[in-house]
């Protein structure tokens, strides 16, 4: 689902024994904190004190709580959910951005994977009226997944392989599409209806991509 936590190592930490820089260990911290609790409040005050690092010096890098969380949703956004091929012209539009759409599909999980992740989903934000915090971050986890999923859009619309259209209204119907599916794969399935998967995106991918 387009909504779901991204798992997290580090947003900008690479593979050395260099220290993270300032920016970096505050959207380490940050990442972290999301990653154990998606509907938590992300203050400025608290990721300062996660990162041990002084409140000014957040608010040198991200002005307020906004702008931090939308730059470490996108960096783990584009952890979990790679542009991958999406701008090789040398394959048809509609398979790479089937393949995109299928890599997110896969973050959900099959089976009991799926049926957690559906579970905490609803213990977070539907079992009770979720809290205002509780709001913000889904709204932004969902913003910033129905983002990615624009920006293949926008790679292939320079190619001249998108059709006309609203490109938000097509990534959002895009990101339904892709929920529903996760939704069934935390349901009973038949072999039937796991091969139909692959035809739904292809259907739906048609609706947006200029026929090959």
């Amino acid at each position: 689902m387009t909504d779901e936590t991204p798992s997290v190592t580090t947003p900008d930490q690479h593979p050395t024994t260099q220290t993270p820089s300032t920016r970096d260990r505050i959207l380490i911290a940050a990442a972290t904190m999301i990653g154990e609790n998606p509907a938590a409040r992300l203050s400025v005050r608290a990721v300062a004190a996660r990162a041990e690092v002084s409140v000014g010096s957040l608010r040198h890098f991200f002005p307020d709580q906004r702008a931090l969380l939308d730059e470490v949703l996108e960096r783990m956004f584009r952890l979990v959910m790679p542009d991958g091929d999406i701008d090789d012209a040398s394959l048809p539009a509609a398979e790479r951005l089937v393949t995109g759409l299928r890599r997110i599909l896969d973050r959900a999980g099959v089976g009991e994977a799926a049926r957690e992740l559906w579970r905490t989903t609803l213990r977070t934000y539907v079992d009770a009226a979720p809290s205002a915090n509780a709001v913000e971050s889904y709204l932004a986890l969902e913003s910033s997944g129905r983002r990615r999923i624009e920006s293949w859009l926008a790679a292939l619309a320079e190619e001249g392989a998108l059709l006309d259209g609203d490109r938000e209204a097509q990534a959002r119907f895009l990101a339904t599409l892709v929920n529903g599916l996760a939704v069934e794969r935390a349901l009973p399935m038949d072999a039937a209806a796991a091969a139909a998967e692959a035809t739904t995106l292809r259907l739906a991918v048609s609706a947006v991509v200029r026929a090959h």
